[in-house]
Parts: C-alpha cells; structure tokens; sequence
C-alpha cells in the first residue's frame, strides 16, 4: 500500500490543480503580483498604494524646486485563510486512481469547495469590516440589464470618474443578471457585437471595454433589521469634509455593515464598515463635502437585499497564495505542494492510511485585500 501511495499522489495532484484551475474565477481576475512577496501562515505582505502628485511650472534657478512631501499610504493582505477539504478513499478507489488516472468524484467535490471559498473570500472584501466599495449603479433589489445597459454603464462612469486604467477591467455578475444581459440585442446581434459567441456558445465576452464573466459566487448583501430609514445626523457643528465616523439621530431599522448611504449635501456613496446600533457609523470613504447638523442619510433598500455585481480594475483588488510545506513524507504521511501556472493557486494534497482506508486532504493558503476600493464600482441587482 505505500508504493501505491506515492504513485497515486502526483496523479490526484495533478488533477486537482486542473480541476482548481477551472474552478477558480476571482484569483484570476485580480492583482496577483505579491505571490512571490508571501512567507508562511499568518505574515503580512504591505501593498504600497500610490498618492497623487501635482505637476509644477518650473523655474529656472541655482535651487531645486520644492518636492511634496507625500506621506505614503499601504494596504496590508496577512496570509491567514488556511482551508482544507478532505475525503476517503476505498481500495477500490485508490486502485482506479492509480491504474486508470481517474479522478475520484469526492476529490472534484473537494477542489470545488476550495475553490468556492477563495471566490467568496475575495467577493467579501468588497464589504468586509475595514473596507468597501460604496460607488455603484443599478437599482438595489432589481435584476440590472433586464432592458438596456444602464447599470453597467453608471458603474463604468464611475470607474471612469476615478481615473481606473482603461485595461485590464472586469464586469463579474451572477446569473441572473447574465441571462438577462443575454437577452439584449447589444449582445445577440452579431453586428452590433462583432462575433457569434452570444448566440453560438452563450457567453459575452469582452463588451464594452470590460471582460463580463459570470460567477455563481457573487455575493448578496441583506440588512437582518430592515432598510434603515428616518436617520439625521446629529452633531450641532454638522461634520466637515473627509470625516468617516457619524453620530447619527435614531431612524427606524439600524444600518449595518455593508449596507450603502448618501448624506443631503454630499454627491458620494459611502459604505458602512462598522454600526453601533442606530446611534453612530463608520464609513467609507470619507464624506465627499461637509454636511450640516440634521441632514437626511438616505439609505440604499436593504430589507429585501441586494445583489453585489462587481465592475473593476484588477488593481482595485490584490491576492497572494503559497505553496505549504511538503515532501513525500512528512509527519508519516505523503505530502505533496504545486503551483498551477495559470491560475497562480498553490494546492497540496496530503494522503494517510485510516482504519483501512485512504484520507485525502486538499489544503490551501492564500490572503487578499481590497486595496483601491475607488477602482471599483458594485453594479446592484
């Protein structure tokens, strides 16, 4: 049985790194540039976030000109999601493995939740207790493209007013908002589209200077309490530009995090990253212009959730995965670590003898961040 072990090893290996390939959405779609930059469980990678700079009018003279003293801003992404997936084995099983190079259904099974888990993971950070992204279009609680275009298109002015690179965007919707995208003739007509892929293999593409891609994990955020409604702000000096902690006057149904606001006097969506109770909240971004005392907060409809379809740049998001330790025999156990080249997700399969039969466990290691939540714009539904 421990010759068969180490044959079987690069074999469910291999397949699982195929299969997790083909799984995986999000990791492909974000900045992966910090792979190379993770250590071990549980460090911290620092993404420098770059500031703006002014250009000056020179003026020729014996000194140089003065430089702004920009103080430098960093996201951080800690390695500290570690998640396993683990199944048995028949003898039977394991034989089929080695001898035929098929992959057992429980192990499809087990890259799928892995593979889940990184796309949620990464779908969460787009409202997570640190960070958000407030900037949106569409209609909370309405299916976006049911007859035209418009919701991806505010999301897109949004990016655009943002100053997001013109390359290298993604529009990830659920499937919902793909089939009624499909139904468009934006996307059916082969002259308005360029090619058949709409009607010939379903998909969309890249329309409109995004790549769409469907994601059966995009998330859906719900207030338990209700839309918060009746909320003032309660401070008598009102609150001035870039503040992002409010008092607020007790409305009915208290915010909580995730859930999306604006403030009478101010053009910018925020996103609320932590509540306490209906009497303060914290937010961002910052608020857009200073507000008086007693201006409405108006909060995104909630009670019945909504959708959190993602337009963004790649660099709105940054991830890193690294291989754990292996070696065909650690602990007495096989153990066995790679790295997919295409998708960049490290995977290591650990297989052990149990009560007659075989344990396979899939494990992974992997850490993100939303680090320009500005390169990014939810399209609600």
């Amino acid at each position: 049985m421990a010759n068969s072990l180490t044959n079987v090893i690069p074999q469910l290996l291999a397949q699982g790194l195929m299969a997790l390939r083909q799984q995986s959405i999000m990791p492909r779609l974000v900045n992966r540039s910090y792979d190379s930059l993770a250590a071990q469980s549980g460090s911290t990678i620092d993404i420098p976030i770059p500031s703006a700079i002014t250009a000056n009018a020179v003026t020729p003279g014996t000194t140089s000109q003065a430089v702004s003293d920009l103080t430098p801003t960093k996201a951080t992404i800690t390695l500290d999601q570690w998640y396993e997936a683990a199944f048995n084995l028949t003898d039977e099983e394991l034989k089929n493995v080695e001898e035929n190079n098929l992959m057992p259904m429980q192990a499809s099974e087990a890259i799928k939740a892995l593979a889940n888990n990184v796309d949620t993971y990464i779908m969460n950070l787009a409202s997570s207790a640190t960070n958000g992204i407030s900037q949106n279009g569409g209609t909370a609680g309405t299916t976006p493209f049911a007859s035209n275009l418009d919701a991806y298109l505010a999301a897109r002015k949004e990016l655009n007013n943002s100053a997001a690179p013109m390359d290298d965007r993604y529009c990830v919707i659920n499937a919902d908002a793909e089939a009624e995208a499909l139904s468009l003739e934006a996307f059916q007509n082969a002259a308005w589209r360029g090619d058949t892929d709409g009607i010939i293999r379903g998909q969309i593409g890249e329309k409109l200077g995004a790549t769409w891609v469907v994601d059966q994990n995009v998330q859906t955020h719900i207030n338990a309490n209700g839309t918060p409604t009746g909320f003032l702000v309660n401070n008598g000096a009102g609150y001035a530009e870039g503040i992002t902690v409010m008092t607020i006057d007790t409305g009915s149904n208290n915010p909580a995090v995730g859930d999306i606001f604006t403030v009478a006097g101010d053009t910018v969506s925020h996103v609320v990253t932590a509540a306490a109770g209906g009497t303060s909240i914290t937010f961002t971004p910052g608020l857009g212009a200073a507000v008086v005392n007693n201006a409405a907060i108006t909060f995104t409809a909630s009670a019945a959730a909504f959708t959190r379809n993602l337009l963004f740049h790649r660099d709105a998001f940054a991830f890193a995965s690294r291989p754990l330790e292996d070696g065909m025999m650690v602990g007495g156990d096989n153990v066995m670590s790679n790295v997919d080249p295409i998708s960049g997700l490290s995977l290591r399969v650990e297989v052990s003898r149990e009560f007659k039969q075989t344990r396979v466990s899939y494990d992974i290691l992997y850490g993100g961040a939303l680090v320009r939540p500005e390169l990014a714009s939810l399209i609600l539904g």
